[in-house]
Parts: C-alpha cells; structure tokens; sequence
C-alpha cells in the first residue's frame, strides 16, 4: 500500500515534508480486536519506502493521538451523524503535545469516507499548535 501511495509525486512530496506522520488511532476495543492498528502499519511502511529501511520511527508517534472511549461505528452515519460522532473523540498524548508546536503533521489512514475522523483528528492536533496538517489515505470510498 505505501508503495502505491509513494507513486504519486504529491503523496512523496508530503511524506518528505512533513515534521511528523501521525496515523489515526483505533478505539482501545477495535484494537484489540483486530491486533494492529492498520494506519500505524501504514506509517512505518511509507516511512521506510520513503527514507529507506535504515530509518527508525519514533515509537511515541505511534500514540501521539489518542482516541478517547468508544465512539459507535462511523459506517451507516451520514457526514453531519459523523461529525457529532466524532466531536472530542481524540485527543494529543499530553507528553508529546509540547512537540508539535508549530509543526506539519502528516494525519494517516487506510480509507476515508466523509472525512469527518481526519477533520477531528486535525482539530485536535491544531488545538495544541500544530502550524499545518495534511492528510493521506490509501482509499477513498464513494461519497454517502
């Protein structure tokens, strides 16, 4: 997937731009459900296709964002239940708040829909100073 996503010129531009990629957090039940974060996944993967497979990712990266309690599935909402959904749901790890200031944050994950979970995601990371925050996704789903 960080292969196919690294052939676009705008995605590469991005990855080697920004100060940080921070991938979207699971709630803590869907995580150990499914045993892995699959926009963490993601990180590492465009990190090492990116910067080459000697370079190390900051393991505090990994949970930089945090998703407070468990929200119910986004899948059968419509964009404005979404938003609702989502409203408080993530938050930047304390320690790591301070190190953002002033950064790019590149926000990951596997599909976006409406793009409601990016645009909360953002909100919390500006909310700590964060200067610019893109966002790059694998897929994107039919608009709802």
């Amino acid at each position: 997937m960080a292969e196919l996503i690294l052939r676009t010129p705008l995605a590469r531009q991005l990855v080697s731009e920004c100060d940080a990629m921070v991938p979207i957090p699971l709630t803590p039940l869907r995580l150990a459900t499914r045993g892995f974060n699959q926009s963490w996944e993601l990180v590492k993967a465009l990190h090492h296709q990116a910067l080459g497979t000697q370079a190390k990712v900051a393991p505090k990266i990994r949970q930089a964002l945090l998703r407070t309690g468990e929200a119910p599935d986004q899948h059968s909402l419509s964009r404005e239940e979404r938003m609702r959904n989502l409203r408080g749901v993530f938050l930047v790890n304390p320690p790591e708040s301070s190190r953002f200031a002033g950064t790019h944050v590149l926000l990951v994950d596997d599909v976006t829909t409406t793009g409601a979970t990016l645009q909360a995601a953002g909100q919390a990371l500006a909310g700590v100073g964060v200067s610019r925050v893109s966002a790059l996704v694998f897929a994107r789903t039919p608009a709802v």
